[in-house]
């Protein structure tokens, strides 16, 4: 990984999925979100360090305390025959953080939210889940 791209808004997204992901098979979400962080820096300072970065905190955090409202909004919104317990834990983890950002998390234009969790898509699953969760998300965003 660039250094330019850690700590980017894209890389603290990916590594919110990958919280949100590990927190899924029962891991603290705190514990989930520094392994997340932290796994795979090199350096000595941010290994010694506990730190983490806001936005990171927020998306971890937000999802988690909106989950119950956001799997509503998912059900609501998949094709007649389809039950959340149907879709992967990937694109389910994925749909969660986009729609929190969608609909809950003001910082991101909503555009931008599903053009990053697309990305993210691409990277950890398939072009049929990356198209699946951009048809879902696409559903939430308004018109400017």
């Amino acid at each position: 990984m660039t250094k330019s791209f850690i700590d980017s808004r894209r890389d603290l997204r990916e590594r919110a999925f990958q919280a949100l992901f590990s927190i899924e098979f029962g891991r603290d979400a705190i514990e989930a979100t520094q392994f997340a962080y932290h796994y795979d820096k090199i350096s000595e300072e941010s290994e010694a360090s506990n730190e983490l970065p806001l936005f990171l905190i927020n998306l971890v955090n937000g999802v988690e305390s909106h989950t119950e409202e956001i799997n509503q909004l998912i059900t609501s919104h998949l094709k007649k025959g389809w039950s959340l317990e149907r879709l992967t834990l990937t694109d389910k983890t994925l749909l969660r953080l986009g729609l929190y950002e969608i609909k809950f998390f003001d910082e991101t234009p909503s555009r931008v939210a599903v053009n990053e969790i697309i990305e993210i898509a691409k990277k950890y699953s398939d072009e049929t889940s990356s198209k699946f969760v951009n048809g879902l998300l696409s559903q939430f965003v308004e018109e400017a």
